[in-house]
């Protein structure tokens, strides 16, 4: 079973993995197979889900099963429900935020993050009169949700957190953590500060991209027909469980699952070989890890030039 930890200062005991809900993107894929992720990914101790407004059909694809019952208790209750909202302005933010909530059945969310906020003018715009972070804290106090976060991606990400976290009383962060971004001196200085500051306030800290191999080659070098995931993800089940290793190794951290639902399996699997005893993780020995980075040819999803976007 995939052990908790208290997520921040919410109050809440989050699992150590959490559910990237970007993997139910695409009705198309099923009802009743999103139904069934949901299930297994509960099953196996995870009871935190992320997803976006900007996930296509994420939130719908959750509503139904938020709003079912699993042995009589609703499963809306079993879960920490967050969501995203990528507008700037405070009156798109309140209408995209309402927008969620009826998608997926709920009156209300235990925690609404700010979207990719990494460019300064958006920055600007969001913690300025009108703003998105204005219209949050008012949903907040209407009891709409419960707490606010912030979320980005690329290697300036960490540094902007530092930014909005000394701006605000952010209750979570989320942000890229995995080896190749972490060779990048200035982004590992970065994070390494951004973590200090968040044991500090007691804030969550969430990453994503644990198990990102590099963005998608050439499609003759692909290695799936259809692409879940903007990025390439690892699938040797070895290498998944290093990487997953090298951010559980640190009790600070929860990892999202990568969004290629194809692979839950193997991240809840090694999710229960890391976490299942409740002892300490032992990180992966260095060498294991770069023999991977020469394997699989991994490499940084985001370098601050021409990699550092999506």
């Amino acid at each position: 079973m995939i052990t908790q930890a208290p997520f921040g200062r919410t109050g809440h005991g989050s699992s150590r993995v959490i559910f990237g809900a970007a993997a139910l993107f695409q009705r198309s894929w099923g009802q009743e197979w999103a139904e069934a992720l949901l299930d297994q990914v509960l099953a196996a101790g995870v009871n935190h889900l992320d997803t976006a407004a900007s996930y296509g059909d994420s939130e719908l694809m959750m509503g139904p099963w938020l709003n079912q019952h699993t042995d009589g208790t609703k499963n809306r209750d079993r879960v920490f429900l967050a969501t995203k909202t990528d507008e700037r302005s405070g009156d798109a933010a309140r209408v995209q935020l309402e927008r969620s909530l009826s998608r997926m059945g709920v009156d209300r969310v235990d925690l609404i993050q700010l979207h990719n906020l990494v460019e300064d003018d958006e920055w600007e715009q969001v913690h300025g009169p009108g703003g998105a972070l204005e219209a949050l804290v008012a949903a907040r106090d209407e009891g709409l949700v419960r707490h606010i976060g912030v979320t980005g991606h690329g290697v300036r990400i960490a540094g902007m957190h530092l930014r909005s976290l000394a701006a605000f009383d952010y209750d979570a962060v989320l942000l890229p953590y995995n080896t190749t971004m972490l060779d990048d001196p200035a982004y590992r200085t970065d994070v390494e500060s951004l973590l200090s500051v968040c044991a500090e306030k007691n804030v969550a800290v969430q990453t994503i991209k644990s198990i990102a191999r590099r963005r998608w080659p050439d499609d003759e070098a692909a290695d799936v027909d259809e692409k879940r995931s903007w990025y390439q993800p690892l699938r040797d089940a070895g290498a998944i469980e290093r990487a997953m290793r090298v951010v559980l190794a640190n009790d600070q951290l929860f990892l999202n699952t990568s969004s290629d639902a194809r692979l839950m399996a193997e991240m809840l699997d090694a999710a229960g070989r890391i976490l299942g005893d409740g002892g300490p993780v032992a990180a992966p020995e260095a060498d294991a890890i770069r023999s991977d980075i020469a394997d699989y040819g991994m490499a940084p999803l985001f370098d601050g030039r021409d990699l550092e976007r999506i």
